[in-house]
């Protein structure tokens, strides 16, 4: 089985690709990078590819690094084509931002294809059922906070892509290679992402004025420890 890449109609550099091997008559798909715009389009051409004896898929998504609503449409094609063949289809090792998305809307990390069942509610007015109320409550705050840093990292996403192709053009180096750098380089300046990656795209340009030192040496330490 052969990997499919997929860039989207706006040429944004983030990228899918969906590695597969047969396991008996199990398929086994691999997905890395992000699931957003055009990630079921991907999909749907690897399951096209997909032997017509395949008898169970398994999809491994712990090289899932991004999710927003697009994986939502990527999850239910995987739902449909299992309905369609009559074959068991699995998803698991759901890590990090993509996990937190399926908690949010409330879909079972094990098993997303199927929607999370509650857990048994404690008798109102016990002890317990102020515990978990507090608890719950916590967990609402934390989802809210996810919620708004997944929408400013929404609206950020074109100007990180830009700077991503501005590294890859200038350093010859990977996707992954060049996102690395950008969140490095943020962490050792103490720069917010968006920024970092304005910097970048403007001094490509031409636009705008040199870096802060600080900036570039963190620039320069990430690419050196990432490439060098």
């Amino acid at each position: 089985m052969t990997s499919v890449t997929h860039t989207t109609p706006t040429r944004r550099l983030n990228t899918l690709v969906i590695d597969g091997r047969m396991d008996a008559d199990r398929a086994v798909l691999t997905p890395r990078g992000e699931l957003v715009d055009g990630c079921a389009d991907t999909l749907s051409r690897t399951l096209e590819e997909l032997p017509e004896d395949t008898g169970g898929l398994d999809m491994e998504m712990g090289k899932v690094v991004f999710m927003d609503t697009a994986g939502l449409q990527f999850l239910k094609l995987l739902g449909s084509y299992g309905h369609r063949h009559r074959i068991p289809v699995r998803t698991a090792h759901w890590t990090g931002q993509p996990r937190r998305i399926l908690e949010i809307v409330g879909l079972d990390t094990a098993d997303p294809l199927q929607l999370a069942e509650p857990s048994q509610a404690p008798e109102p007015g016990s002890p317990a059922a102020s515990a978990v109320a507090l608890e719950r409550e916590e967990q609402l705050d934390c989802l809210r906070e996810e919620v708004r840093q997944l929408r400013r990292a929404i609206v950020s996403r074109p100007v990180v892509d830009q700077a991503r192709g501005v590294l890859m053009a200038t350093h010859s180096c990977t996707a992954d290679e060049a996102w690395y750098i950008l969140r490095k380089a943020s962490q050792l300046s103490n720069t917010k992402l968006h920024t970092v990656a304005a910097t970048v795209t403007a001094a490509a340009g031409g636009d705008g004025a040199d870096p802060p030192e600080e900036l570039r040496l963190a620039l320069r330490t990430a690419i050196a420890q990432r490439l060098g």
